[in-house]
């Protein structure tokens, strides 16, 4: 029998603070709302000429506090909105910089508002991230353990239990020919849109000495829709929710330093707004790593895992 994984319990404090902060945001957007000239009369600044976009902002505060409050019952479950939270925090001092600092809008007096706004929940908000991570890592390491006995350790056996949507086995497919096995995180992945960008580019090159196939953690109709905006619609594909291909192909889940560290910003700034990939709905588990092979004859003949989310495959290099 495999042996039980602790979860770790979510401690009291996060509770508490997600609640405090629930009622913060609700009793702030209430006040921007009601009141939305107090706010300027306080600093002594002058009054906006449209106090409705202050009221929308009220709003928008108020809506977090609802979050918020939900989140409070199980972080690790909740986790988007805290660090949808936590990403809106980072933001708005960086606007404030922007706005005094470069182009000398608002006063210096303004940035009060982040010390109680954004500042002091920049450790709590990140703290709870990480518990939500080890969290969510235990589980996935705990569903490995109880499908272990079903999962087959040589890749082979992974290969003939992967079918595309065809009806072909991988390894079929590997027998024909070399197979570049592209495995995606999710369809709402910036990178992961990139990728599919690069394969419709540069498909005909890498077509030369490979066939191309899919994998992803979605449902099939789905992913048939999503692969046709990028042409790749006739492409096999291997509908993978369970993740045993990915585990086959010892492509882990990543830590947070892979996923939200400082060069996947840039990277997703680039590549989500400059290249306009753009960012869509989780559709899968956000943790997933990706990975691309060069699979022929049911062995592996070259593998690139991704060390963090942005990195960028050169596919054709992969299939030369």
């Amino acid at each position: 029998m495999p042996t039980a994984i602790p979860v770790p319990v979510q401690p009291n404090w996060m509770t508490i603070a997600l609640r405090l902060a629930g009622v913060y945001n609700l009793l702030w957007g209430a006040w921007a709302i009601l009141f939305p000239n107090h706010f300027w009369s306080l600093l002594d600044m002058q009054q906006p000429n449209y106090p409705f976009l202050w009221q929308c902002i009220g709003m928008i505060v108020g809506v977090y506090g609802v979050g918020y409050w939900v989140a409070a019952t199980d972080v690790a479950r909740h986790w988007p909105i805290v660090l949808v939270g936590l990403l809106g925090k980072i933001f708005g001092p960086i606007g404030f910089i922007d706005a005094h600092f470069v182009r000398d809008l608002v006063p210096l007096r303004f940035g009060v508002t982040l010390l109680t706004n954004d500042l002091v929940w920049w450790v709590p908000f990140a703290l709870m991230l990480r518990h939500a991570y080890r969290v969510n890592e235990r589980h996935r390491a705990a569903s490995l353990l109880e499908t272990a006995p079903t999962q087959s350790a040589s890749l082979t056996a992974a290969l003939d239990l992967a079918k595309t949507n065809a009806g072909v086995s991988l390894r079929d497919l590997s027998n024909q020919r070399p197979v570049l096995v592209v495995f995606l995180r999710h369809l709402g992945c910036t990178f992961c849109r990139e990728a599919l960008a690069d394969l419709r580019d540069r498909r005909a090159e890498i077509e030369r000495t490979a066939t191309i196939c899919l994998v992803h953690m979605t449902d099939e109709a789905r992913a048939a829709d999503f692969f046709a905006k990028y042409n790749l619609a006739d492409v096999p594909r291997v509908s993978d929710p369970d993740k045993r291909l990915y585990a086959a192909l010892e492509l882990q889940r990543g830590t947070l330093s892979q996923l939200f560290g400082p060069r996947l910003w840039l990277r997703g700034f680039v590549a989500g707004v400059l290249g306009r990939h753009f960012v869509g709905p989780l559709q899968g588990d956000g943790f997933q790593m990706p990975g691309a092979f060069l699979i022929h004859n049911a062995r592996l003949v070259r593998a690139f895992r991704h060390q963090d989310a942005a990195d960028r495959p050169d596919y054709c290099a992969l299939t030369a």
